[in-house]
């Protein structure tokens, strides 16, 4: 875990300093280029000017988003991307530990019928064991106690089943944190901004619509990428959600098919 935030750390330093010095190095061709402007006659000053607005229209999707996320102050920005990182990371790996447990339940009971007929309970236990999911871990518990009698393999199989379910539902908490934080972080931001924009304007005594728009661009952004993490967390979220349900009910319904295959094929005493 320490590992995995240490990464994530040294990822986001990394995405901070080369958006920082690719914002300085731009800064340096503005001023370049401006130096430059300042001696040609006025009949060529168009031409520069269109040059700019072509550079401007050829920055990519990834050189506009490090742009903002500096004009937004990094300070406040790193919380979120943190956030949006991390709750990232959480439903990637729900989302494959999910599909992993996911199998096809209707094969898997044919296959563990056939088994308590052909073989008993040893041959069944022999297919539950290698099958994943918690279906078949259910299924595995059962039969195992199938000598102790069919209520003492009901209770197994309820009992079991309370503890596949907070396995699927590991580390939904967390993600729920980061979807409700996200946001706040870049409401905080946009807030401090505002009073930073109006601080100035105090300062310099008059109200300029330069810095107070200046000022409210800057601190809206912290909002933006905020709302943004949120969505696609939340996304992820009810995708995972939707997922774990539909796992359940298997779940449910393959205990209650588990119990009367063992009564029809005298399994259990």
């Amino acid at each position: 875990m320490i590992k995995s935030l240490a990464f994530v750390f040294t990822l986001i330093i990394g995405f901070t300093l080369q958006a920082q010095a690719q914002d300085d190095a731009t800064m340096n061709a503005t001023e370049d280029a401006s130096a430059n402007a300042s001696v040609v006659s006025a009949a060529t000053e168009t031409a520069p000017a269109a040059s700019t607005e072509e550079e401007e229209v050829e920055l990519s999707f990834v050189q506009t988003l490090k742009q903002k996320y500096i004009e937004g102050d990094v300070l406040w920005m790193t919380p979120v991307l943190i956030c949006l990182i991390i709750g990232m990371a959480l439903s990637i790996e729900r989302v494959v530990y999910l599909n992993l447990a996911t199998i096809n339940t209707d094969q898997f009971k044919k296959d563990i019928e056939s088994a308590l007929q052909s073989g008993g309970v040893d041959a069944a236990k022999d297919v539950a064991r290698n099958t994943r999911g918690p279906i078949a871990s259910i299924y595995y518990q059962g039969l195992s106690r199938a000598d102790e009698g069919i209520d003492i393999v009901e209770k197994s199989v309820i009992s079991y089943g309370g503890v596949q379910n907070g396995l699927l539902e590991k580390g939904m908490t967390w993600l729920q944190l980061f979807i409700a934080l996200a946001p706040m972080l870049g409401f905080l931001g946009t807030v401090i901004g505002m009073i930073q924009a109006f601080d100035k304007i105090v300062k310099d005594g008059q109200v300029s619509p330069t810095t107070v728009a200046d000022g409210i661009k800057v601190s809206l952004l912290t909002t933006v990428f905020g709302l943004i993490a949120a969505i696609f967390l939340q996304i992820f979220y009810n995708y995972i959600t939707s997922k774990i349900d539909s796992i359940v009910n298997e779940m449910e319904e393959a205990s209650i098919s588990l119990i009367d295959m063992m009564l029809q094929n005298k399994a259990s005493k």
